[in-house]
């Protein structure tokens, strides 16, 4: 599954982030509210995990755009450390479609988003991101490029899915950074080593290399092998 957490406690962050990578999931995280409904809403994910306590935006009022501004049906798992009936309701009112108090089980909430997904399935199904013959599927996160089949690392994977979800349109070094590690990197070499095992792994699949870098602004997927 692909899984975005949005929780503002690094310990309990980290714990289900290196939980839920350890079993085989691709997962991404924010610490805020305005970072975690940016990610929801750009990128594809399978299910959510939501904190009620957060910075920014708080999470009831995040759960809300998410239904009602967005339309994004993603199923939400909340966080709580309230445990009264009205506040599950409250919850529930808002989007959420499961809701677990802390302390809770790493294990519990692994099985409840495999449920919560299991139940998804079926009642949309995502679209295939192309750009020429390079393709992505949001769900699988299988990548092909013309007959051949890509192996991408999971960083690379998100890089590709930006860059595919908007053929054409140039993204900035910025953007890239804060959408695949939540924040800008201090120096230029960790974006620019992940974009050359990205390169390198396209070209050696499709022929070219289809990333283009416009210098000093940011990066652009291009559709055929002209410059």
């Amino acid at each position: 599954m692909r899984i975005l957490i949005i929780e503002d406690d690094a310990v309990i962050a980290a714990n289900l982030y290196d939980f839920l990578e350890a079993h085989g999931h691709a997962v991404d995280a924010a610490a805020d509210g305005v970072t975690g409904l940016h990610l929801a809403i750009s990128q594809t994910f399978d299910v959510i995990v939501l904190d009620l306590g957060l910075p920014g935006m708080d999470g009831l009022t995040l759960a809300r755009k998410l239904r009602e501004e967005a339309q994004l049906d993603t199923p939400i798992l909340m966080l709580s450390a309230r445990d009264t009936l009205d506040d599950k309701l409250e919850g529930f009112s808002r989007g959420a479609d499961d809701y677990l108090v802390k302390p809770f089980s790493l294990k519990e909430v692994e099985a409840r988003l495999i449920s919560m997904n299991r139940r998804s399935i079926g009642r949309t199904a995502p679209r295939l991101l192309e750009a020429g013959t390079l393709s992505l599927n949001p769900r699988t996160m299988a990548v092909r490029f013309g007959a051949n089949e890509v192996k991408l690392p999971p960083k690379c994977l998100r890089i590709l899915e930006l860059l595919i979800q908007e053929p054409g349109r140039v993204i900035s070094r910025d953007e890239i950074e804060r959408l695949v590690w939540g924040e800008s990197q201090e120096t230029s070499d960790t974006l620019r080593s992940h974009l050359h095992t990205l390169r390198r792994a396209l070209t050696a699949a499709g022929g070219y290399d289809p990333v283009e870098t416009l210098h000093g602004i940011g990066y652009r997927l291009r559709t055929t092998t002209d410059s």
